[in-house]
């Protein structure tokens, strides 16, 4: 199955609402204007909108929860993924490569760490 960039959210300020973006740059940290939260990217699918997560994907949630434990690369970032480890849908990633990344960039797995 192919996933894709649907939309890409930053949340500046707790509490409000996020801001979307067409591109975004990815560091270390997480995206540029992101503030820092428990994970640098979060991801979840279509059919999670209004969680808080950065990066939502076009596929249902279920099928981004079976990328846990793999490294990915999502227009030129490389992100290492793992369950949240709690009630929050989607998956965490700390970032392996900074870089951009754009809504429709192609999610491709780069390492099976399962």
């Amino acid at each position: 199955m192919t996933m894709s960039v649907r939309a890409i959210l930053t949340f500046p300020t707790r509490g409000e609402a996020g801001a979307a973006h067409d591109h975004c740059s990815v560091g270390a940290t997480g995206l540029e204007g992101d503030r820092p939260k428990k994970a640098a990217v979060s991801l979840v699918g279509n059919d999670s909108p209004h969680t808080r997560a950065n990066l939502m994907l076009d596929v249902p949630t279920a099928e981004v929860e079976t990328l846990g434990g793999r490294v990915v690369r999502v227009g030129g970032v490389v992100l290492a993924v793992e369950p949240t480890g709690n009630a929050c849908p989607g998956l965490y990633a700390a970032v392996g490569e900074a870089g951009t990344v754009r809504v429709g960039d192609v999610l491709e797995v780069v390492e099976d760490g399962a």
